[in-house]
Formats: C-alpha cells, sequence, structure tokens
C-alpha cells in the first residue's frame, strides 16, 4: 500500500513554488525580453505585450525566489554589530526580529489579500489579465513568509529550552 508522507507532499509543493515556477517565469521573461529587442531594434516594429509579460515575469520570479532565499537564509544581512553579540544576546535579537516581522506579516495579510482580490476587476491593457493573478504571489509570498517566520522561531524556543542546541546556529 502506498503511503502518503504530509513532509514530503509539503516539500515537493514547496520545491514547485519556490524553485520551479520563479525558474519558469524567469526564462519566460528572458525569452519575452529577447523578443521584445529583436522586434524593436532588428524589425523596427516595437510590440507592446512584452513589456506586461516582463513586468509580470519579474513579480513572480522576485518573490518566490525570495521565499526560496528564506528557506535557504541566504537573505543579505548587515550584520556587523550582530556578528560580535553573545550567542545569547543574538538568539534574543533574533527572536525579537522575527517575532516583530511575523506580527507585522500577520497584520497585513488581510489587507493585501483584500486588495488584491479588488485588483480582480481591473486588467492589464493590453493581455486583459486580471491584476489578482498578477499580483496573487504576493499572497503566496507573505503565507509562505509566515510559516518560515513560525518555523524559525520555534526553532529558537527550542534553543531557549535546550541550550546544547545552539552550537553551529548562525542565522
Amino acid at each position: 500500500m502506498l503511503r502518503i508522507k504530509p513532509l514530503k507532499i509539503l516539500g515537493i509543493v514547496a520545491d514547485i513554488i519556490e524553485i520551479y515556477i520563479p525558474s519558469i517565469t524567469f526564462v519566460t521573461m528572458f525569452l519575452t525580453f529577447v523578443i521584445q529587442i529583436f522586434f524593436r531594434y532588428f524589425l523596427n516594429n516595437p510590440l507592446t505585450w512584452p513589456y506586461e509579460v516582463t513586468v509580470f515575469g519579474f513579480i513572480w520570479t522576485a518573490l518566490f525566489g525570495a521565499l526560496y532565499a528564506k528557506r535557504k537564509n541566504s537573505h543579505v544581512k548587515f550584520t556587523l554589530i550582530y556578528d560580535h553579540m553573545s550567542p545569547g544576546k543574538q538568539l534574543i535579537i533574533r527572536l525579537t526580529g522575527n517575532l516583530l516581522m511575523l506580527i507585522s506579516f500577520v497584520m497585513g495579510f488581510y489587507p493585501a489579500y483584500d486588495y488584491i482580490m479588488f485588483l480582480a476587476y481591473q486588467k492589464s491593457t493590453v493581455l486583459f489579465i486580471p491584476y489578482n493573478i498578477a499580483y496573487f504571489p504576493y499572497l503566496v509570498f507573505m503565507a509562505g513568509i509566515i510559516i518560515r517566520l513560525i518555523l524559525d522561531i520555534i526553532a529558537d524556543i527550542r534553543i531557549i529550552n535546550h541550550p546544547e542546541l545552539q552550537e553551529g546556529v548562525n542565522r
């Protein structure tokens, strides 16, 4: 009998959202940009649709790619002061920062959802893509960041309860 493992399914969904969709949207954006340059400068016949595709592709690539960066903890960090603190102080700063960001993202989720759903009435000028579809990745981004922040906070709380886990932690 086939056993479905929920964590494996969540990992596959996360990979699709954080790796494959941004890869596809980036390639689409790049090819569309090349087509746009070719038509504009070689055929002297500028197209109108490539601009919309590249803008929407950039939004999707940037937001979903940012989720992957959060997963790998590879965002740009300015840690000049943080690096010189003791591990205990780093833990407090990390917990405080993650809690503040979590509160901010949770508070902003419904207003963002409400506004993006409102945008369904507006469509892009050339391709007539509803703006709620174009900007929907922002909601996925917010939900993903909320989940990642909760996981980071849980990991830090475990360190508080079990200080021996602190070894090797440098997030």
